[in-house]
């Protein structure tokens, strides 16, 4: 089921995406070569809290950081670790935060240092990706455009898109319904309404789509080790538009 938010409810979203927005403003001018993971993930920790809000990834489904740090060829759920940062890489920083009763999404790619053009392109194209997939969006719009919009984007850029794992829905929970994919066919899916609230996170790879999950359950890589980025707002849709919440 779509939860569609009230405006009381909107107003209550936009403090705790407010510090998401925040929090990777500040993570992204923090990043380095030599920091380990687990100190990007404690940066996140410290900012939530003392924005007076909640890590909410932190304990979900038994997960154990603040936040998805996956480097390189880590699509997503990259586990902080004492893994340290090396010039030339890219990191994914994906967190939410929960205050007021909800939650806030998003993620962001960021450049160590000097990277490949390779790798440099794939960051820039994937937040490309998510301002094409919410063109037009805006009440009646198919769902499935948005993926749509992702996919051909990626594509025309020589990239593909992560088919295993999506967008959603979120407010109260921080996984609601729709699920969000980043591919689908133009004109299908349900047509969405107004006060809908989802998160759209279009997750490219410079190589294939295919991934396989590690051992610790939520690590997912690319099969062929090509690197992957990751892009991610929540929004809100409106009557005439959007408005996104964590920009």
């Amino acid at each position: 089921m779509i939860f569609i938010k009230s405006e009381e409810e909107i107003a209550l979203m936009r403090e705790p995406c407010r510090i998401v927005r925040d929090c990777l403003d500040f993570v992204g001018t923090r990043i380095r070569a030599g920091m380990t993971t687990e100190e990007v993930d404690r940066l996140v920790y410290d900012f939530i809290k003392a924005s007076g809000a909640e890590p909410s990834c932190l304990g979900y489904c038994g997960y154990p950081a603040s936040a998805c740090v996956s480097v390189n060829e880590v699509v997503v759920h990259g586990i902080p670790s004492g893994r340290p940062l090396e010039e030339g890489d890219i990191v994914s920083v994906d967190l939410c935060a929960f205050k007021n009763g909800f939650h806030g999404d998003g993620a962001r790619t960021f450049r160590v240092g000097e990277v490949s053009a390779e790798k440099d392109k794939l960051v820039r194209v994937t937040e490309e990706c998510f301002f094409k997939g919410i063109e037009g969006l805006k009440a009646g719009t198919p769902l499935y455009d948005i993926g749509y919009r992702v996919q051909r984007h990626a594509e025309e850029n020589g990239f593909s898109v992560i088919r295993s794992y999506t967008g959603h829905g979120i407010g109260r929970e921080m996984h609601e319904d729709p699920s969000v994919p980043n591919f689908g066919r133009k004109g299908t899916g349900v047509r969405l309404k107004a006060g809908t609230v989802i998160c759209v996170e279009p997750m490219i790879a410079a190589g294939g789509w295919r991934v396989r999950v590690a051992d610790d359950g939520w690590t997912a890589v690319t099969l062929d080790g090509k690197p992957a980025a990751h892009y991610e707002n929540t929004l809100v849709v409106r009557d005439d538009g959007v408005e996104i919440l964590t920009l």
